[in-house]
């Protein structure tokens, strides 16, 4: 058994799921020179929701933000998370601006694309694996973990074959809410190894409290790769601790070689951050228990939080159980899709739509409409013949790849970019394509930063960091 390799979260999913991606730059560059000198297999910095935090909150340019911490690691791989043909937007994108995102976020530093699609359709990831082999990129294929009938191990090592087949470099299991079991995790390591003979990583989150005993069974079972967070960024909705895992692994056949006491030192460089986050109220001690109910409902952490917001505005705190029942007849009624973004956020809202009218589907938001119509692509089940109908009312539902509808749109965005930017970027264009008025908004501040006159608005967007 050759040593575990450890990706360290840090930088983006460790404080996406805690602090909702609210570190700004400034707090990752001064350890940025020492955690180069660690020996991570990767560094995942970028992509998920750092993008449009960047440019929502921080009035941070994210593509800058990449080529920052480039400059400072020069020994360690950038990874980046990709949401397919979603790439880091909430809805399919044309081809071209696929492959004009991947080609960008390697030349801005980016080495590893982890790309996964809502529905684990292998149809929407073709573009983005294509595209990153062609820019000489690692392609990895992340596969959504969830349970049901159809989720057998069969299911999982066809998958795995499926992956390699499409020219991926390497196969992650992408465990969003904490869901996988230490057995079944050893189970289905082994199914994947059936499947494939592309590396495995592991990718899980401390919310069911599973996930370090979880990473210790799938090594056993021949896991190459394990994703941690350093240890103030870790547990609760994040990953396990790397410092944890990698004293748990030292001496072992599978011990990481990496040095604890480097890790030691990342973890208190963060420490002081956490205090600031935990007195602040950004960082909520909410986040950070453990709750075996995420294996009754398979409700990922943002998708809880939604939960609980909608219903407060909608003064209908009480209705929290009705809703978390809800969500499982909502996922079977749509052919059990996993539950990651978008897809849980679509059956969540549509979870809380039936309770509150107090009739199944009688209201309808239009991203259960696509869903349903397979504008996102293909369930892994049928979905419930009576629900389509009541949805679709008679139109049929997509049956080929939801991106072949759709044309190339560069050229479009590239002019309304204009609008804005005098001499717009590819990457200022992209910005703009995936989040058109949160860019506008972005754009309008950092033209008065360039000319001396900061609106009072935005500089108070930049100084704050709202929940």
């Amino acid at each position: 058994m050759a040593k575990v390799k450890i990706t360290e979260t840090v930088l983006r999913d460790a404080h996406q799921s805690l602090i909702a991606t609210r570190m700004p730059s400034s707090e990752m560059e001064p350890i940025l020179d020492k955690m180069d000198q660690v020996g991570y297999n990767a560094v995942e910095c970028w992509g998920g929701a750092t993008f449009d935090s960047c440019l929502r909150f921080l009035k941070e340019d994210p593509w800058e933000r990449l080529r920052m911490i480039k400059s400072h690691m020069k020994n360690t791989k950038l990874q980046m998370l990709f949401r397919g043909q979603n790439i880091l937007g909430y809805n399919h994108y044309a081809d071209d601006v696929v492959d004009n995102f991947v080609e960008r976020s390697i030349a801005n530093g980016i080495d590893v694309i982890r790309i996964f699609d809502c529905l684990n359709d292998i149809r929407n990831l073709e573009t983005a694996v294509k595209a990153t082999k062609r820019e000489g990129g690692h392609a990895q294929i992340a596969l959504c973990y969830t349970l049901g009938d159809a989720y057998t191990l069969d299911y999982w090592e066809k998958l795995a074959n499926d992956v390699e087949s499409l020219g991926a470099d390497s196969l992650c299991v992408k465990d969003m809410a904490g869901l996988l079991l230490p057995q079944a995790g050893y189970d289905l390591v082994k199914a994947l190894k059936r499947g494939t003979k592309l590396p495995i990583e592991i990718h899980t989150h401390y919310t069911s409290g599973m996930a370090s005993m979880t990473y210790l069974k799938c090594i056993e079972a021949g896991a190459d790769i394990i994703d941690t967070a350093s240890t103030p960024f870790a547990l609760g909705t994040s990953q396990p601790s790397t410092d944890v895992m990698v004293k748990a692994l030292e001496g072992t056949e599978y011990d990481t070689g990496l040095d604890v006491n480097k890790l030691i030192d990342v973890s208190n460089y963060f420490e002081p951050y956490r205090e600031e986050c935990l007195k602040s109220g950004l960082l909520s001690t909410k986040v950070l228990g453990v709750n075996v109910n995420t294996l009754r409902y398979q409700v990922p952490g943002g998708m809880l939080s939604n939960l609980i917001s909608q219903l407060h505005q909608a003064g209908k705190d009480d209705q929290l159980t009705a809703v978390l029942e809800e969500v499982p007849r909502v996922r079977k009624d749509f052919g059990e899709p996993p539950l990651v973004t978008p897809s849980s956020q679509i059956v969540g809202t549509q979870a809380v739509m039936n309770v509150l009218m107090g009739e199944r589907y009688k209201m309808v938001p239009n991203e259960s409409r696509k869903l349903v119509a397979g504008e996102f692509g293909r369930t892994v089940k049928p979905m419930d013949p009576e629900v389509v109908a009541k949805i679709l009312k008679g139109a049929s539902q997509m049956t080929d790849r939801p991106a072949d509808h759709i044309e190339p749109q560069m050229e479009k965005y590239t002019e309304e970019t204009k609008k804005y930017v005098k001499n717009p970027t590819k990457e200022d264009v992209l910005s703009y394509a995936l989040f058109p008025a949160v860019a506008k908004d972005f754009f309008e501040y950092r033209n008065a930063q360039e000319s001396g006159v900061a609106t009072t608005a935005a500089d108070k967007a930049n100084k704050a960091y709202p929940v």
